[in-house]
């Protein structure tokens, strides 16, 4: 007797929604707005990069038709040929004059120049990178320790932190990075607020607690009353008594 296959077969709306899950497990797809939503935002991403890779293609492109050769550079280059010598080997003779031609020193010694700082800089910058990033790992060790996160949480953590610096080194900005920025500002003063209602809310229940009738009496006089003291029943309170009950 033939195997009967009870395997399910998703639809392409599961198949969607699955995607859309594992790429933003934090957002709710649970109506149709939010899933159209999010695939037009992802649409229009799409279609900034797709325009950025044609402008750079096109600039390759027109690099390659105004010289032919540099195409061949670029192609021995990235097979591992030494620059120099690709570039001689397909300019020749231009190269090595250009290099001796006295009209040319004073841009080569300008880029000569150019090259040494941006190599100092970059080796200043890769020392500090080494330094923070010591200092980092020390700082996301104690984070994940005092928070009780798995290396799973912590990694997610930091992998989003990277997506937002890469993006806004290409240019790019997205409402999640928005909503993530917005709710660190506000955070202090939601905190802020939060203590104000809760002191505000402590002094209205001492008010209330102070001002509240006492129940009926045993007919004993009050022990905090002297003569013909009038009791808390019948006294008036005036602005001072509430300030007092409200410090």
């Amino acid at each position: 007797m033939a195997a009967v296959d009870n395997k399910q077969v998703k639809s392409r709306r599961d198949l969607v929604l699955e995607r859309l899950r594992n790429r933003y497990p934090d957002k709710d797809f649970s109506d149709d707005d939010a899933i159209y939503g999010q695939i037009s935002d992802d649409f229009d991403v799409y279609d900034k990069d797709l325009e950025r890779y044609k402008a750079e293609e096109k600039a390759i492109v027109d690099m390659y038709a105004s010289d032919p050769r540099s195409a061949y550079f670029m192609s021995e280059w990235h097979d591992g040929v030494h620059p120099v010598v690709a570039l001689v080997r397909r300019y020749g003779k231009e190269f090595k004059d250009v290099m001796e031609d006295p009209e040319w020193q004073e841009q080569i010694e300008a880029a000569d120049k150019e090259f040494a700082e941006r190599t100092a800089k970059e080796k200043e910058l890769d020392a500090l990178y080494e330094q923070n990033h010591s200092e980092s790992k020390s700082v996301r060790d104690a984070y994940q320790e005092e928070h009780g996160l798995s290396d799973e949480q912590i990694d997610a953590a930091l992998a989003l932190l990277v997506s937002i610096v890469n993006d806004m080194v290409v240019g790019k900005l997205t409402s999640d990075a928005l909503d993530m920025a917005m709710k660190a500002i506000n955070h202090d003063a939601d905190v802020e607020t939060a203590n104000q209602e809760g002191i505000v809310q402590g002094k209205n229940t001492r008010i209330e607690e102070k001002l509240r009738k006492p129940k009926g009496g045993d007919g004993m006089p009050s022990l905090g009353g002297k003569g013909n003291t009038p009791s808390a029943r019948n006294k008036s309170y005036s602005i001072f008594d509430y300030a007092e009950a409200a410090s």
